[in-house]
């Protein structure tokens, strides 16, 4: 029996919604002026949410959508791990997008981003020579860059993909069996 569907259809509509949940959640952080780096317990409540709770949830929703709604019951460990890590590459990648897009629209964000940066390194080691300060901000700066900052992002989440379909589909594989 062949397939009624194949996995990149489960994970487009969910990496796509990935993707949109992140965005907005940027957005919404910025329109009412809440900055991770300042307020700690935001920061960690968005991370928890953007690299634990979403992906997990959304690739194992993502496998099971495909084994019950588009392959008869039936999906492969290898099934899992294109469906999940497809689904994070995707998120990241649009995450990575509108982030580039925000940067160009909104060029005071990112001098802000650096300003609070240099503050918090200060703050962690306020005897740190001023040379070697300069020589981590420019690093830092050059790390956000689109050139860096994109593909990096998409390697993150196309790993972070890679573990929980690891975990998600030693639980929910069912492979079809073969006919002789």
């Amino acid at each position: 029996m062949e397939p009624k569907s194949t996995p990149s259809k489960s994970a487009i509509q969910y990496g796509f919604l990935f993707g949109v949940i992140m965005i907005l959640q940027f957005v919404i952080l910025y329109v009412i002026d809440i900055d991770p780096i300042t307020h700690p317990t935001v920061g960690v409540i968005v991370n928890l949410l953007n690299y634990l709770i979403l992906p997990a949830g959304l690739i194992f929703v993502g496998c099971t959508n495909y084994k019950k709604n588009l392959n008869g019951g039936f999906i492969s460990f290898g099934q899992c791990l294109k469906i999940g890590v497809s689904i994070c590459m995707l998120a990241g990648l649009l995450y990575a997008l509108f982030s580039v897009v925000f940067n160009l629209i909104f060029p005071d964000f990112m001098e802000e981003v650096l300003k609070k940066t240099q503050q918090v390194i200060l703050k962690q080691n306020p005897s740190m020579p001023k040379e070697q300060l300069e020589t981590a901000m420019a690093m830092t700066k050059k790390f956000m860059q689109p050139v860096f900052s994109v593909p990096a992002t998409v390697a993150m989440f196309a790993f972070i993909g890679l573990l929980y379909s690891l975990l998600i589909g030693a639980f929910v594989k069912n492979e079809q069996p073969q006919s002789l």
